[in-house]
């Protein structure tokens, strides 16, 4: 098969497991927030959580990692130049990485298979953000390659996720706030009535 085509397929499949990985998470944050919803709600929307997790994990995710890797074994194998550049050795550090995020989504999805509920819906939504920080690296070194502008690519996506942690933080405590004025407006209201 002609290298491009192989490289082509690699593209496809990391996309499709990027896309698996985000909406993952997602999954795992509405079924945590779930939790506290009333019964019969919470039943429902868990049941329902779960079976879209084990799809998107199974039917897409999985599958896409899987492919994703034999092509880019395969790349490797038809290139192997590509394991003398520098910027490949850091960019499979980073698809290592990409790897032990996959395995924690997977303890994860099997502990919320299980009704094993360990994180808030903010740890997760700061841990959704670990693979946009991988991906959006990935890319830059793919992109750059030689080029030193790479690094402050890197650099850059790093203190963006930092800042959007942060951002995360931030309207956390701005929402609860909110939600505390409405409940003492609320108790307010109705001591005047």
């Amino acid at each position: 098969m002609d290298f491009l085509y192989v490289k082509s397929l690699h593209i496809i499949f990391v996309v499709t497991w990027f896309a698996g990985l985000f909406y993952i998470v997602r999954l795992f944050i509405y079924h945590v927030e779930a939790e506290k919803k009333e019964e019969p709600a919470k039943e429902i929307l868990q049941t329902q959580y779960k079976l879209m997790s084990k799809r998107l994990w199974y039917i897409i995710t999985w599958p896409s990692a899987i492919l994703a890797s034999i092509f880019a074994f395969w790349m490797l194998y038809k290139n192997p130049y590509y394991l003398k550049m520098p910027w490949m050795h850091i960019k499979l550090t980073f698809v290592l990485g990409l790897y032990f995020y996959h395995y924690s989504c997977h303890k994860i999805f099997t502990q919320l298979q299980n009704n094993i509920i360990k994180y808030t819906a903010l740890q997760l939504r700061i841990w959704n953000e670990v693979a946009t920080i991988i991906l959006f690296s990935i890319v830059f070194l793919v992109t750059l390659q030689n080029a030193i502008n790479w690094i402050w690519g890197v650099v850059g996506i790093i203190l963006f996720g930092l800042l959007m942690m942060l951002s995360i933080k931030l309207y956390k405590k701005i929402r609860e706030k909110n939600s505390w004025e409405k409940e003492e407006t609320n108790v307010l209201n109705n001591e005047e009535l």
